[in-house]
Parts: structure tokens; C-alpha cells; sequence
């Protein structure tokens, strides 16, 4: 049970006219994290998608606390929080370079087979390999916290 780390920089065409990053970026953050974490478990998309399946996304909140500026580093966390049989929650975490929490978020995904859209189950090696970076919701909340 860990958490996928990654520092994502941060562009001057990122930034907002509120001189803040804009809340689209981290949007685009979390799909960076999604694609690495798939990667880290041997699941890269461009590979799972030659065996007829993709993911998708079907639902993303974001509590911003802080705002992010040019010139900040991001320290970005992602994991998984929840894994049923089709789908799972991923729970993000966007710290500044002092450590303060400047958003929270999550997805929900699922992977469907590309030829009918149709929901695919996760098999047991997936699973397996999903649980490297499942954290259960009660210790999410924790791990949200630390």
C-alpha cells in the first residue's frame, strides 16, 4: 500500500488571469497521475488498448484549498482509495513546495472494451496489481491527511 508520487511543472501558459493555476490544470494532473499509475503497475494505456480495452472516467471532484503560482513546486500523490469488481476511486493529493495541501481530488474510472464501450471487470491479476497502490477509504482519509 504506497502512493505514486510525481512533480509536475508548472507553465506560464497554465496560469490564469486570477495570476493562479487554473483549475483545468488540475484536471490534466490527474490524468498524468492516472496514466503513470497504470504505467507503474504494468498497465500502460497504449498496451491495454492493443488487448481491446481503455479507461475511462466517469466522475472528478476537486476541493481547491490553496492557490498554486508560477514559480511553485508541486508535489502531486496519487492512489487508489476504492476497488470493486469494474471500477475504482483514485484520490489525489497537490501539495505546494512547503508541504501545504493546495487541492484535494478524485476520479472515478473504469476500463471498457474498445469495441462495444462496454464495461470490462477487473480480472484477479489486475487486482493484484492494483493493490500495490490501494489504500482503503478509512485510511485514505488518513493518508489524505499525512
Amino acid at each position: 500500500m504506497k502512493k505514486l508520487h510525481f512533480e509536475p511543472p508548472i507553465y506560464t501558459f497554465q496560469i490564469d488571469f486570477m495570476r493562479h493555476v487554473s483549475n483545468i490544470v488540475y484536471v490534466q494532473w490527474m490524468e498524468i497521475g492516472r496514466s503513470m499509475l497504470l504505467d507503474a503497475i504494468g498497465m500502460p494505456v497504449a498496451q491495454i488498448a492493443t488487448q481491446g480495452f481503455g479507461p475511462v472516467l466517469v466522475e472528478t471532484n476537486i476541493s481547491y484549498k490553496k492557490p498554486l503560482y508560477l514559480g511553485d513546486q508541486v508535489k502531486a500523490e496519487v492512489w487508489l482509495s476504492e476497488l470493486s469488481h469494474a471500477s475504482a476511486w483514485l484520490a489525489f493529493r497537490f501539495l505546494n513546495g512547503v508541504g501545504e495541501v493546495c487541492a484535494i481530488g478524485r476520479q472515478r474510472g473504469l476500463f471498457v472494451y474498445l469495441a462495444t464501450g462496454r464495461p470490462k471487470r477487473i480480472t484477479p491479476d489486475e487486482r493484484t496489481r492494483f493493490e500495490e497502490y490501494f489504500i482503503p477509504e478509512a485510511s485514505s482519509q488518513q493518508a489524505a491527511a499525512t
